[in-house]
Formats: structure tokens, C-alpha cells, sequence
């Protein structure tokens, strides 16, 4: 499968809210488009994540991952959460799960972050399974 991913704007929330969607019914929430638009329209708005998407050659999206900026104040440097992480079940195991990770780290690295951390729900092997494989 071919894919692209880059840093979402503003521009992409047509996209990426559905995926985001998805995402939160994932984990038991009910399906709601408009809270999730306006959820990502206030993160990319305030600055307060980044959000790398997943797009198939015809521009649909696949998938993303988000990304919460913190602090260690012991170390005294920024760290990231990679937070939310999600791939349309047509998609999986197709390498977009691993495209995001991957994508992810090298924003991190880039953006000078100290660590990377992530976690999933304990019922989620497939998620637990791809995160192992990549050395999590």
C-alpha cells in the first residue's frame, strides 16, 4: 500500500476528524463528528498537539497519530506523549501503523524531545504487539 504522511493542519480536519472519530468509538465513546472536529480544530488552534496523518495515493485518510508536548522538571527538558494513535481497519497491517510511529519519533527527535512515551489499553494486543515489534 502506498501512503504519505505529514504534519496535519488545519486544512486537513475534513479528513482527520472522521479518523479521530473512529478513534474515540474505538474506546467506547459514541459516535459524535462535530465534538471531535472542534476537538482538533481547538488542539491545532492553541498549538497544543501535533498530529501527523496518514493519506493513500487518492488523498483519503488512513490514519494519525497525535502528539501532547510535557515537561520534565527534574531533567528540566520537553518531552512528548504520543497519545493517540489510530488506522482504519482496511489499512491495518498494511505498514501505516508503523509509518506513524516512526513519523512520530523523528518529529520528536526533531523538535529536540528528551523522550518519547506512549501507552494503550491493556485489552489491546494488536496495538501492544506492533508497539514491542518496533522496540517500545
Amino acid at each position: 500500500m502506498s501512503f504519505q504522511i505529514r504534519q496535519a493542519t488545519i486544512l486537513d480536519l475534513d479528513t482527520l476528524a472522521p479518523l479521530f472519530d473512529g478513534y474515540r468509538q474505538f474506546y467506547g465513546q459514541p459516535a459524535d463528528l462535530a465534538r471531535a472536529h472542534a476537538f482538533l480544530a481547538e488542539r491545532v488552534h492553541q498549538h497544543e498537539s501535533l498530529i501527523l496523518l496518514a493519506r493513500d495515493e487518492h488523498g483519503e485518510g488512513l490514519g494519525f497519530t497525535q502528539l501532547y508536548p510535557l515537561f520534565s522538571s527534574v531533567r528540566t527538558v520537553r518531552t512528548w506523549l504520543l497519545n493517540d494513535l489510530f488506522v482504519v481497519s482496511s489499512a491495518r497491517r498494511q505498514g501505516v501503523g508503523a509509518g506513524l510511529l516512526d513519523a512520530a519519533a523523528e518529529q520528536a527527535r526533531a523538535l529536540g524531545a528528551a523522550s518519547l512515551s506512549l501507552s494503550t489499553a491493556l485489552d489491546n494486543a494488536p496495538a501492544q504487539a506492533l508497539y514491542e515489534s518496533m522496540g517500545w
